[in-house]
């Protein structure tokens, strides 16, 4: 297998996009699955790494990377060194860094032989949920998409984090994070970029929209997105597959740092349900 770490991509926000691509290096062209990590996530989380092995192996040509402003660095692509770029980050930031990674993978000229670039496919974890629903809904490059654990509403995320008014007021909110320990910043230009692209950012609307095969997967014992959003995705497209993964929390029962050499039972679920919808 074919792994290549932290390729730097090019994007709109003055702030590089690290990738990672896993693949068997065959000379076949290979569908593109493209995975987008969540909010307070990054691409090398918990066992992201296991599941594009897995991927990989299933012979798709698997890509992950860090949204522009999620926090991380060239340097140290792990975790939130650069809180000032977390708290800069917002939604069509992550849609534009998307479209930069596609695009960026569409004209690799160094993949034409193992990318079948005619058939990208889109993951998107618990609010990168919402993104990857958006672009398909954009982009007809785009031919199947998968919700894990997605989030079906940015409106009520984007002004109800906290006191809009002190928001408004102080210019910063901030976030805890528990296992970091820092506080994470969310820059008042969050709000208002929302207000701003407020019909492009909705969610039903582009889940109604879609006219492409649509994968929803939710664990039954998620307590971050609760699962009456996934049931809100399938009301929207109800020609949508629906998968519920009993005891599976927002995670699928991995976490970070991830030690073990297998993903855990839900986790597995998870992509062996993927890689039999996007088969």
């Amino acid at each position: 297998m074919k792994i290549l770490k932290n390729i730097i991509v090019d994007g709109k926000h003055q702030k590089p996009i690290i990738t990672d691509v896993f693949y068997k290096e065959n000379h076949q062209p290979k569908k593109v699955v493209i995975f987008c990590h969540g909010y307070k996530g990054f691409k090398d989380w918990g066992a992201w790494n296991l599941m594009a092995k897995a991927f990989a192996n299933a012979d798709f040509f698997f890509i992950k990377f860090n949204f522009s402003h999620n926090g991380g660095t060239v340097e140290q692509p792990i975790d939130f060194p650069d809180l000032e770029a977390f708290g800069n980050n917002n939604y069509t930031k992550e849609l534009d860094d998307l479209e930069s990674v596609m695009n960026w993978i569409s004209t690799n000229s160094d993949f034409k032989n193992e990318a079948n670039t005619n058939k990208i496919f889109l993951i998107g974890h618990s609010r990168a949920g919402g993104i990857v629903l958006l672009k398909s809904n954009e982009d007809i490059r785009v031919k199947k998409v998968i919700t894990l654990a997605g989030v079906c509403d940015f409106g009520k995320r984007s002004s109800t984090i906290g006191d809009l008014e002190q928001w408004k007021k102080n210019g910063v909110k901030y976030v805890a994070n528990g296992r970091t320990k820092q506080n994470m910043p969310h820059f008042i230009q969050f709000y208002e970029d929302f207000k701003q692209n407020k019909e492009r950012l909705n969610i039903q609307k582009a889940t109604e929209n879609l006219e492409i095969p649509h994968l929803i997967i939710h664990g039954d014992d998620d307590t971050s997105v609760f699962i009456n959003e996934a049931e809100n995705l399938k009301k929207w497209n109800p020609e949508s597959e629906y998968k519920i993964i009993k005891n599976a929390n927002h995670v699928f029962n991995v976490s970070h740092p991830w030690q073990q050499e297998m993903l855990s039972k839900e986790m597995d679920e998870v992509v062996v349900t993927c890689v039999d919808f996007l088969g």
